[in-house]
């Protein structure tokens, strides 16, 4: 058996699941596998993994492959030294980046019409520098990825991208459907366009999406929002020919999650199917290459295994990572990175999601007339509601919680990914929706002003306190928002204005939009995880555009004592921090 001590010694040890041994993520030597990526990713040459597997070849994986054994083979009993790994790497590649032409968006013009309804002037001048960021996140990919595509571990896409930005160099699948919204409200709808249209392809090509636009993605996907991209791009254009192309690509991913990310759970003596996020790729992931080897350091092999294939579980979900996915030895909702088993949860915005999915692929075919079709996605609505309401409902605290097949009882935490059902509408009885507002305001997620945490716990993973994200405000407002209480639609104006203010407070001070905030400063950018806090930044500048443009007659710059639901006075020594506390 061979035990994880140290990176030296597990240099000599076969990286494989367990049982039998599991598909690394791409079949590429280079970028995925082997010993080329293992030797450059320990030598740690970069401060983040993902600088190597985003670099160019000068010739063909062959040519490269054969050099970095002649090297090897120099140094039969010694590790090659990181000057001489530099001097490969300066020799047979190129700098990330390459794979990128110039583009600004053609559609892109200045004042769109949405700006003329934001009556706060601080606001929408910052809108209006958040539309000119569309320019700057701009890219087209080179012909060269097409012409060399093995050259390359950018995967090729037929129209031009909206990047994140930051690391995130290249498409994102659920961050877009954020940008894509923003895009629409700037009425750039070529560009939306062809964003969907890429991911139909990659669809066409892979049989899902991957998680980003890079071959070390192939293996697992994100949360599935395309057929949601196709609703915002329909409701954008009444463009009803697009639906009728897109529905093959949209079936065809539906079909992937439900036979590949589907489980069957038993509940008083009844049969459910419901989603979960699974990933088979029992390898570290070749863009957080050290991360994983460290993290599993001291484990046998197949152990090894396990926690590597989790891993790449929890990037599948989005929440890469969080104590959300931690189940100790006892499977409790508790633990650190190392007790990560995210497949063995079922977790309620992934099927709040599908099931919102669901009922819009069933509007799709009544729109073009097919009520044979919409019937049959009406009876899956059907189905996940009752299954979400037997599985998901927890009646005693009052909202959906996720699910574990470790211990078949819900994990009690809270996230604000429990409210999902409200934003999709996926619940069947009308007290459900005030009960889930009753447990949000007790749950003492709201009593920040400056977002809403992603969970109350610190676990130094940033999708965990204080941090709090763009698209799980988004959802969360919007869920509220669509409540009939006045009561919760006050508190999603509430909601709103905290979390504007907090992106146009640190867009003041930085000049830029980052991925993400703390709810412990206004203006504050958040941390903690794998890598830096990044800046760009797509679904950010997306959500804020949305809440502009949907509360923007009544949203302030200013800090008023009636735009948090607990009073600012709370916060305000916040303010007087010296400037060195905020930077990451």
């Amino acid at each position: 058996m061979c035990v994880f001590v140290w990176v030296s010694v597990l240099l000599l040890c076969p990286i494989y699941g367990w049982g039998t041994a599991l598909p690394p993520p791409c079949d590429s030597e280079i970028y995925c596998h082997g010993d080329l990526l293992r030797t450059i990713q320990t030598a740690k040459l970069f401060d983040d993994d993902k600088h190597f597997v985003d670099m160019k070849l000068r010739s063909d994986p062959d040519v490269v492959l054969s050099a970095f054994n002649n090297l090897s083979r120099g140094f039969p009993n010694a590790v090659v030294s990181p000057s001489i790994l530099r001097d490969f790497l300066s020799t047979y590649f190129e700098e990330p980046g390459k794979e990128f032409l110039p583009w600004s968006p053609p559609d892109w013009h200045d004042k769109p019409q949405f700006l003329a309804g934001i009556g706060d002037t601080n606001l929408r001048n910052w809108a209006e520098k958040l539309h000119h960021l569309w320019k700057s996140l701009g890219r087209k990919i080179s012909e060269d990825v097409s012409t060399h595509p093995q050259r390359f571990s950018l995967i090729a896409t037929p129209h031009p991208v909206i990047v994140p930005g930051g690391r995130f160099r290249e498409l994102y699948y659920w961050d877009s459907y954020w940008v894509i919204n923003g895009l629409l409200l700037s009425e750039m709808t070529d560009t939306a366009r062809g964003m969907i249209e890429n991911f139909i392809h990659l669809v066409n090509r892979y049989g899902f999406i991957p998680n980003g636009g890079r071959v070390y993605y192939e293996r697992r996907s994100q949360p599935p929002f395309l057929t949601l991209m196709v609703e915002s791009y329909y409701k954008t254009t009444k463009d009803k020919e697009f639906i009728r192309t897109s529905l093959p690509a949209l079936e065809k991913e539906y079909r992937f999650w439900m036979q590949n990310r589907s489980v069957k759970v038993e509940v008083d003596g009844r049969n459910h199917v419901l989603n979960r996020f699974d990933v088979q790729a029992g390898q570290p992931r070749p863009e957080s290459f050290t991360d994983d080897l460290e993290l599993s350091e001291g484990l046998t092999i197949d152990a090894a295994g396990r926690l590597w294939t989790e891993l790449h579980t929890g990037a599948e979900s989005g929440w890469d990572f969080s104590s959300r996915w931690f189940v100790d030895d006892q499977g409790k909702n508790n633990g650190t990175l190392r007790d990560i088993r995210t497949s063995q949860l079922l977790p309620t915005d992934l099927n709040a999601l599908l099931c919102r999915n669901e009922r819009t692929l069933a509007q799709f075919y009544r729109i073009l007339g097919n009520e044979v079709a919409a019937a049959r996605f009406d009876v899956a609505v059907s189905v996940r509601l009752e299954a979400i309401e037997a599985v998901l409902w927890n009646e005693k605290q009052g909202v959906w919680l996720d699910y574990s097949l470790v211990t078949n009882t819900s994990h009690p935490a809270f996230y604000p990914s429990n409210l999902a059902p409200l934003w999709a509408s996926c619940f069947s009885q009308a007290s459900m929706g005030p009960r889930a507002l009753q447990y949000l305001q007790a749950s003492g997620g709201v009593e920040f002003a400056n977002g809403v945490p992603t969970s109350l716990v610190d676990s130094d993973q940033q999708w965990d306190y204080p941090n709090a994200w763009p698209p799980l405000q988004h959802m969360l407002i919007e869920g509220l928002s669509s409540q009939p209480s006045d009561e919760a639609k006050k508190l999603a104006f509430n909601l709103a204005q905290n979390w504007i203010r907090t992106n146009w407070l640190a867009y003041n001070k930085y000049d830029a939009m980052f991925e993400k905030y703390s709810v412990n400063g206004d203006g504050k950018p958040g941390g903690g995880g794998e890598y830096e806090v990044q800046l760009g930044f797509g679904w950010t500048n997306g959500v804020a555009l949305q809440l502009l443009a949907q509360y923007g007659d009544r949203l302030t710059s200013s800090s008023g004592s009636d735009s948090s639901p607990l009073s600012f006075s709370l916060h305000i020594g916040v303010l007087l921090l010296t400037p060195a506390l905020y930077l990451f």
